[in-house]
């Protein structure tokens, strides 16, 4: 059993600018502990506003082990609940959408509000607190339309997040969006694999041909710093018709809305619009994309046409699912305004080529000839920032942890990963 000491080995291993350690990528306690240390400890995209568009409206997906639920109250707030009935633990709504008066558990009817207190417990006695035994709720907080989740107890500070990335999401308009489509696509590769490759367009050229048709595959640093005349005409023509640029960064998050290709409205296969209907028609609906990130599991685009989202969840030490989301006008009429075979051509050739690429690179990465190699601070500086990211959230959470066990027993959520150490 992997001991925290032995994580921390693993941590002081790595070398600067390299890839990690083998265990890293690949190791069953090293996925327990980056569930712990990391999934539930951070801010997660759960999804957007117009997934629950009406009292009742809820969304259910896992978080690691841990099945969640967001809903919209009878008041309109949304709140978030571990998904899990107070009585023996069942899941309560099965995962996906949809809409309840109220949430009752499946396997003996416990029924809870909207706003998680329990109404009614079959068969208990009456002196049963029912004010103890609510669903256990967990942190949701709202940007612009985009909704966020975390699992801690102390998440992370979000305000300079939501101050800083909102004038830029606001003007795509996404509370009056619905979703297009969701596809879901299991990677048989390591969370960390799959986001290292989706932080870098070291790959984009020969690997995403498509892709390269509407999106600068030479990286936002280069755009930056190599082509700074076309970024600064692009972002005086947007500011014109009233849209904030960036970038804008905090210590897990970054934005930044930048040009397409020549001639590309929006990130499609030909480049042309894929939705008539535009959530966004500042400068007649030609204003590049808008990307964010999130550590550790995301990014997304808002263009002026819809919206798209990638979430990486690990599912097993070598096996992660992507869920991706499409977003349109809600008033645009499918089949007329909108196709969703072109609505998501684009993206979905794009992932399936990278979960070829991803699970090359777990073979690879298993492989008695494995050793850490160098990443390329041109094409890949998003890459070490993600890694850097890493390294430093999982050395404070050992940090808190051994010290805890030096006072006291391990508690039990943690022995799993810890070994009793």
């Amino acid at each position: 059993m992997l001991n925290l000491t032995k994580l921390r080995s693993l941590l002081d291993a790595r070398r600067p600018n390299h890839t990690l350690p083998q265990d890293l990528y690949a190791d069953p306690d090293v996925f327990a502990f980056d569930l712990a240390a990391i999934y539930q400890q951070n801010w997660i995209l759960a999804g957007f506003e117009a997934e629950l568009p009406e009292p009742g409206s809820y969304l259910a997906f896992p978080i690691g082990q841990s099945p969640i639920v967001v809903v919209r109250g009878r008041d309109g707030t949304l709140r978030g609940f571990y998904n899990s009935c107070r009585h023996r633990g069942a899941q309560i709504c099965e995962t996906g959408s949809g809409t309840r008066s109220w949430l009752t558990c499946p396997y003996h009817q416990w029924t809870y509000g909207l706003d998680g207190t329990l109404a009614n417990a079959p068969r208990m006695p009456a002196e049963l607190d029912r004010a103890q035994h609510g669903l256990r709720p967990i942190h949701v907080e709202t940007v612009a339309g985009s909704i966020y989740v975390c699992l801690a107890e102390q998440p992370p500070a979000f305000d300079a997040f939501r101050a800083q990335f909102a004038p830029l999401l606001a003007p795509h308009n996404l509370a009056n969006a619905k979703l297009a489509y969701t596809s879901t696509l299991t990677m048989h590769a390591n969370w960390k694999l799959v986001m290292e490759n989706a932080r870098e367009c070291y790959h984009c050229a020969s690997g995403h041909p498509e892709l390269a048709v509407t999106y600068p595959v030479q990286g936002r640093r280069a755009l930056l710093h190599d082509n700074v005349q076309r970024f600064e005409r692009f972002r005086a023509r947007v500011a014109d018709a009233g849209l904030a640029v960036g970038p804008v960064e905090g210590p897990w998050w970054n934005a930044l809305r930048f040009p397409l290709n020549d001639g590309a409205m929006t990130l499609s296969m030909d480049g042309r619009l894929s939705c008539a209907k535009l959530l966004c028609d500042a400068a007649q609906g030609d204003i590049g994309t808008l990307a964010w990130t999130l550590e550790p599991h995301c990014f997304a685009h808002a263009n002026s046409d819809g919206a798209f989202m990638f979430s990486a969840m690990p599912t097993g030490p070598q096996e992660t699912v992507v869920t991706s989301k499409w977003l349109v006008h809600k008033d645009a009429v499918e089949g007329v305004d909108y196709h969703v075979d072109s609505l998501i051509e684009l993206w979905t050739k794009t992932n399936e080529q990278d979960c070829n690429l991803c699970e090359a690179n777990q073979r690879g990465v298993n492989s008695l000839g494995y050793v850490p190699g160098p990443y390329s601070e041109d094409a890949e500086s998003s890459v070490m920032r993600f890694i850097d990211w890493y390294c430093d959230e999982a050395t404070r959470y050992l940090d808190r942890h051994i010290r805890a066990d030096q006072r006291a027993p391990a508690p039990p959520y943690l022995a799993a990963v810890a070994g009793g150490s």
